[in-house]
């Protein structure tokens, strides 16, 4: 057994652009993964934001960049305004407490919204999402109000800015917090009993997760690349983009949209789409 935590924010593009190396991850190496995902937790406060110099154009320009450089579907259109990520964690860590099953499908759907368009920190963009998850909206609210939902959530942001001593020679793959340096997103940190921990900070190239795998767990059982599509979009159980299917069967991006155009309905979202069967 591999213990992943993922420490991540659904606001990030940089976390949303490094989802077809989880999907990838999760194909190869199934149950033989425990996930633990972690909030980083990037702004309380939209302020926060325009503190550091972002404004809502430079946000677009950034995620146009982001989008064109790794191929997810982000729609870069200027915001009306900044938005706060706090409530999107609140509510992420209220399902890891209350309906585990459904926190990771949770987060993809505010990432969905989120990179869609949708301001992340409106109850009606978290309550939509709550629905695309399978949650009670009311319930959801509810369990983000409550006590043990702060206290966890407190937990998880100290974590971030606690990075491994590995982590902390990579500076430049970590950002600053008021009390030091902390993980950016996404950063992983890779458990095997009788092994040191790995850290991979920050957003890294697909080899970079192949070899710290490799060597933390040699004798682990890798599923080989899907030939077909479908049978991506049936494992997956939700709506893949090009990209993360083309990471996922090792392909190159046009082709993967030439084999899905076949077989799956496409919705656009920005320079690229969503594919479902």
């Amino acid at each position: 057994m591999i213990e992943i935590s993922l420490f991540t924010d659904p606001g990030c593009p940089w976390a949303f652009s490094a989802e077809p190396f989880r999907r990838k991850i999760e194909w190869l190496y199934g149950d033989q993964i425990a996930w633990q995902l972690m909030m980083v937790g990037l702004a309380e406060d939209p302020n926060e934001f325009a503190a550091r110099g972002l404004t809502p154009g430079k946000l677009a320009a950034g995620t146009k960049t982001i989008a064109g450089a790794h191929g997810m579907p982000i729609n870069s259109a200027e915001r009306e305004r900044l938005t706060a990520t706090l409530p999107a964690c609140r509510a992420v860590v209220a399902a890891g407490l209350n309906a585990p099953g459904c926190q990771q499908t949770l987060l993809r759907a505010i990432q969905v919204r989120g990179f869609g368009g949708e301001l992340i920190d409106e109850p009606a963009t978290i309550a939509a999402a709550a629905v695309d998850a399978g949650l009670d909206p009311r319930e959801l609210r509810q369990w983000s109000a409550d006590e043990q939902t702060a206290a966890a959530l407190a937990a998880e942001l100290a974590r971030a800015r606690q990075p491994l001593p590995a982590a902390l020679v990579m500076d430049e793959r970590l950002a600053d917090w008021e009390g030091g340096r902390r993980y950016s997103c996404p950063s992983y940190e890779l458990r095997a009993e009788g092994r040191e921990p790995i850290a991979i900070p920050g957003f890294q190239p697909w080899p970079v997760y192949d070899v710290a795998l490799a060597n933390l767990a040699p004798t682990a059982n890798r599923r080989a690349a899907p030939d077909d599509p479908r049978e991506l979009l049936e494992w997956a159980g939700e709506p893949l983009a090009t990209r993360e299917v083309a990471v996922v069967m090792g392909i190159e991006h046009d082709q993967a949209a030439t084999a899905l155009a076949e077989v799956a309905q496409r919705r656009e979202v920005g320079s690229d789409c969503y594919w479902s069967l």
